[in-house]
C-alpha cells in the first residue's frame, strides 16, 4: 500500500544515511521528494535513481544554515511540485568536545544547523501552509492533514558527555516542536520530532576512519571513537546500531494519514537503548 501517494515531501541532509533512506522509502511509498543536501552530487544522483525507478524527485543542493536556503527551497518546491505536504528537517553533523574547551565557534555551529535551521524553514513554508489550510477550512470546512518531522537525539532528551553543543540544539528541537504542535494543530498540521540513537550513518562510524565534513576553512572530524562504539554495542539491548532504512520507516508513519491524530510526540527510535 502506498502510504504517501501523491504527497510532495521536502527532506533535508538527504544525500546520505538516514536522509538518504527516507527519500528512498518515501519514494517507494509514493511521494514526490524535494532532496536537499549541502553536496550537489549525492542528491543528483539520488534524485536520478529515484527517477529511474519510476518515481518524481528534485534535487536541491544549499547550505541550510544560510539565510537564503529556506525561502529558496520553499520557492523551487513549491514551483516545481504545485505544493507541500511534508516537511523533513533532518540536515546535520555532529563536532563534540567538552564544555571547558568549546569556543563560541563550535557551540554556535550546532545551534545554527539543528536548531535555526529547522526553525527558518518552517517559517518560509508558514504563509503556504497556513494561508492553504485557511482556504480549504473555509471552503470545506477542514484542511488537509499536513506533517513537519523534525529530527532530534537521545543527546537531546539524556544529554551526552562530550556533546553540550549538539545536545542543546537537539534538546531545543523538542521544545520547537511541541509548540508548533500547538500553534498550527488547528490547520490540521501535526508536528512530530524522531529522537534516534545509535543508527549507522557517517556520524556514528569510527571517527579512526578520517571522515570530515568541511565548513568554511575549518575540517570537522565526524565519527565515534573506536572503543566507545565497541562498549555502546556490547551494552545495547538489540546488540548493534540501527540501520538508516530502519529509522527512516517510522519516518513514513508520521508523514502518512496514520498519524493525523500523532501530534507533539517525540518519538524515540532508539532498540530499546536508555530504557
Amino acid at each position: 500500500m502506498a502510504l504517501l501517494a501523491e504527497k510532495v515531501a521536502l527532506i533535508t541532509g538527504a544525500g546520505r544515511g538516514i536522509g538518504a533512506a527516507a527519500a528512498r522509502l518515501f519514494s517507494q511509498h509514493g511521494a514526490r521528494v524535494v532532496l536537499c543536501d549541502l553536496d550537489a552530487a549525492p542528491v543528483e544522483q539520488l534524485a536520478a535513481e529515484l527517477k529511474a525507478a519510476g518515481g518524481q524527485a528534485l534535487a536541491f543542493a544549499g547550505d541550510v544554515t544560510s539565510a537564503e536556503f529556506a525561502p529558496q527551497a520553499i520557492a523551487a518546491t513549491l514551483e516545481h511540485f504545485g505544493g507541500l505536504d511534508v516537511l523533513v528537517n533532518n540536515a546535520g553533523y555532529t563536532w563534540d568536545g567538552v564544555l571547558h574547551t568549546m569556543d563560541d565557534a563550535q557551540w554556535q555551529a550546532m545551534l545554527d544547523v539543528h536548531l535555526s535551521a529547522p526553525f527558518r524553514l518552517i517559517r518560509a513554508a508558514a504563509p503556504y501552509l497556513r494561508d492553504t489550510a485557511k482556504a480549504e477550512i473555509k471552503a470545506h470546512g477542514a484542511a488537509k492533514a499536513r506533517k513537519i518531522i523534525n529530527v532530534s537525539s537521545v543527546s537531546g532528551v539524556y544529554g551526552n558527555a562530550g556533546q553540550v553543543n549538539y545536545s542543546a540544539a537537539k534538546s531545543g528541537v523538542i521544545g520547537l516542536t511541541k509548540t508548533l504542535a500547538k500553534e498550527w494543530g488547528r490547520f490540521n498540521v501535526q508536528t512530530n520530532a524522531v529522537c534516534y540513537g545509535f543508527i549507522e550513518t557517517r556520524l556514528t562510524a569510527a571517527k579512526e576512519q578520517g571522515e570530515t565534513i568541511q565548513r568554511g576553512d575549518q575540517a570537522i572530524k565526524l565519527g565515534v571513537p573506536e572503543n566507545l562504539m565497541a562498549g555502546i554495542t556490547m551494552f545495547h539491548p538489540m546488540g548493534r546500531a540501527g540501520t538508516p532504512e530502519e529509522a527512516a520507516g517510522p519516518m513514513v508513519f508520521l508523514a502518512s494519514s496514520l498519524a493525523n491524530y500523532v501530534n507533539g510526540e517525540i518519538l524515540e527510535v532508539t532498540g530499546g537503548m536508555g530504557i
